[in-house]
């Protein structure tokens, strides 16, 4: 098999849905534009409001008018829909990613400080 079709495979599936990666992305920034979002998700805008849509009927967020801007309010206590998972926090999830994005973000800064030296 050659290197691009494995890059394909591999690009096939992702273990976290849009739904998951729009949610984590609105929890670390909740007045982000939906543009934003959907460029950090790597998907169209109008998926990223459609996915918004689902998660605020489904009650894991919530809009807030500020101004003319829209902040989001996640639902941290929200538990997830499917029964294997229904003891578990959206906050738990939201975490996790954010722990893995903190040791990235001081990796990164420890790189920096070494390189300086």
């Amino acid at each position: 098999m050659a290197a691009d079709a494995t890059d394909q495979q591999d690009r096939r599936w992702t273990f976290l849905t849009n739904h998951a990666q729009v949610l984590a992305a609105i929890a670390r920034d909740p007045h982000a534009r939906l543009t934003q979002v959907a460029t950090a998700c790597q998907i169209t805008e109008r998926s990223a409001q459609r996915i918004v849509t689902d998660l605020e009927e489904a009650g894991y967020l919530r809009r807030q008018r500020v101004g003319r801007r829209t902040r989001y309010l996640v639902n941290r206590d929200g538990l997830f829909r499917h029964p294997a998972e229904a003891s578990l926090s959206i906050g738990a999830l939201l975490e996790l990613i954010a722990r893995q994005e903190l040791q990235d973000t001081d990796a990164d800064a420890a790189q920096r400080e070494e390189c300086q030296t």
